[in-house]
């Protein structure tokens, strides 16, 4: 049994999302898929040439303020990223062509805590390389391969698929084709996995 987790490195939203959702499935025998997109794309397609966090200033900082909340009662590193939203391209190639890689989730991990609680720019190749050396990988080898054709390609193909199962926000959880969409729908998307584990195992 298996949840979608869809996200994009620069979310906010995501930053604890990611951090805990594989302590949690594991809790339940869930898997998880990595699906990481590119949120910008969907935005533009909605009309938005920025996060609406920035677009709307209250409501940033509302958003602002409850992450800090939310990371201080989960136990989070929390720094508000002097650049908002970072790119996280790099990092999402990474991720999308290396989706069953063992070291994937601990990737993942490190590039959320390298912008949400290290202020540090995940658009530079040396970051995100830090990122892969921090979980044991050759960082020239998976970077060559991330900036490649193909895996350009790869996340366009992700990111549209996003867009065809009606994405909008991040981070987004399909359980089937069930939506959950934000951090505060986790809980609500793991319990809607092991109700109705038996209807998604036949």
């Amino acid at each position: 049994m298996k949840i979608e987790f869809w996200f994009d490195f620069a979310s906010s939203y995501s930053y604890p999302a990611a951090m805990r959702i594989e302590t949690l499935a594991k809790r339940e025998s869930l898997e998880i898929s990595w699906r990481p997109f590119l949120l910008g794309a969907i935005f533009n397609r909605q009309g938005w040439q920025d996060s609406p966090f920035n677009l709307y200033p209250a409501k940033g900082a509302y958003m602002w303020r409850d992450l800090e909340r939310l990371c201080d009662e989960l136990d989070l590193a929390f720094i508000r990223p002097s650049q908002f939203p970072r790119n996280g391209l790099l990092a999402a190639r990474v991720a999308c062509l290396f989706e069953d890689a063992p070291w994937l989730a601990d990737f993942i991990r490190a590039a959320y805590t390298a912008n949400f609680a290290d202020d540090l720019d995940i658009s530079s190749s040396r970051v995100i390389a830090s990122c892969l050396e921090a979980v044991g990988e050759d960082s020239a080898g998976i970077l060559k391969a991330a900036n490649a054709p193909a895996a350009k390609a790869r996340l366009r193909e992700q990111t549209e698929q996003a867009c065809q199962k009606g994405v909008f926000g991040a981070p987004s959880f399909f359980v089937g084709e069930e939506l959950f969409w934000g951090n505060d729908r986790l809980s609500s998307a793991l319990n809607w996995a092991v109700k109705n584990k038996c209807q998604y195992n036949r």
